[in-house]
């Protein structure tokens, strides 16, 4: 039987580990994955996986156009995950931001060019859009065919949405004129274990076990719909593979929308606070509201999240508060809070 051969580029992360995962349970799969592991996802679970799968794995800078001659020239499909993420890493680095974000999907559109590779995704995010949201009143839940928009165009905070739009142009107009079906995928606030530490249910994890009293609600009245990781890895996977898709734009999420205040207590139920909570000011630039319509990918992908937010946020802060309290996680601070971006 003919393996199909695929290549993960940013397979060692959060979600390209995931999709990995799923695709290696799967037989006819032959898999390689591209990573600089610089956020240190090269722990002892990964290097497990990768060896009981057999996969392989290529550890480079893909930010030099030299990584990609490691690279064979004939996978069937190629996932394009790879990018520098991060609230504060936006607010304190956006020069890397933009390059390293570039770099990624300029080596990548010239590498495919220059191979036999047909099916290409690349992953985008929802926070393309979300100018158009809050300056606009654009609809929610949200479709594919919203204009892509960001406000103000010089805050750092939009660097890495500005990356992605890049991205999504990028693909789409290679695939074009060289000739590959391209799927683009925006993700919407994909959670869930193992997903890093610049984000919001780490953070909170880490601020109920610091008995923080007082706790502070950054944002109570924004809302997100946040999905878990199976749901979305799975969403990914299915678009790559749709037959009947060609350069599409789906968005992955839940259309679930809750406020980041019920968020928060209902993590505060898990820890058993009984404290009070005070409402604050989160990040500069985060948006009022996100939901996305995910219509088109359950007519297109058959994609239904199976996940409640309520499940697989039990699941997600089980894994967290064992990491924090095991292997002395707690003596590791990751958040510093929105607090001290404001003047």
């Amino acid at each position: 039987m003919t393996k199909r051969k695929v290549f993960i580029l940013g397979g060692g992360g959060f979600i390209g580990f995931s999709i990995a995962k799923i695709l290696s349970v799967r037989k006819n799969y032959e898999i390689t994955i591209g990573d600089n592991f610089c956020n240190n996802q090269y722990d002892s679970t990964f290097i497990k996986f990768i060896k009981s799968n057999n996969i392989k794995l290529i550890i480079a800078d893909f930010t030099l156009k030299s990584s990609f001659e490691k690279l064979k020239n004939n996978y069937d499909d190629f996932y394009m995950l790879a990018s520098m993420i991060g609230v504060n890493n936006t607010l304190q680095n956006p020069h890397e931001v933009i390059r390293v974000n570039t770099a990624l999907i300029y080596n990548s559109l010239e590498w495919i060019k220059n191979s036999k590779i047909k099916n290409v995704l690349f992953t985008s995010t929802s926070e393309c859009y979300s100018g158009t949201i809050d300056r606009f009143n654009y609809n929610i839940p949200t479709s594919e065919d919203v204009p892509l928009c960001i406000d103000p165009i010089d805050h750092p905070r939009f660097t890495y949405a500005v990356t992605k739009m890049l991205g999504e142009s990028g693909f789409l107009n290679y695939s074009r004129v060289f000739n590959f079906n391209c799927k683009i995928i925006r993700y919407n606030n994909i959670f869930g274990p193992r997903m890093g530490f610049g984000h919001v249910i780490p953070h909170l994890v880490e601020r109920f076990l610091d008995k923080e009293s007082p706790f502070k609600i950054y944002g109570a009245k924004q809302t997100r719909s946040f999905c878990y990781i199976d749901d979305g890895a799975i969403g990914t996977i299915k678009a790559m593979e749709c037959e009947n898709a060609k350069s599409d734009i789906f968005h992955i999420g839940s259309d679930i929308e809750i406020t980041i205040e019920k968020l928060v207590k209902k993590t505060g139920e898990f820890f058993n606070y009984n404290g009070e909570y005070i409402i604050s000011k989160t990040y500069p630039g985060s948006v009022s509201r996100r939901c996305p319509d995910i219509s088109k990918a359950k007519k297109l992908l058959k994609f239904f999240p199976s996940t409640s937010w309520e499940d697989g946020l039990f699941k997600t802060l089980k894994w967290y508060k064992n990491y924090y309290l095991g292997k002395e996680g707690l003596n590791k601070r990751y958040f510093k809070g929105p607090d001290k971006f404001y003047k």
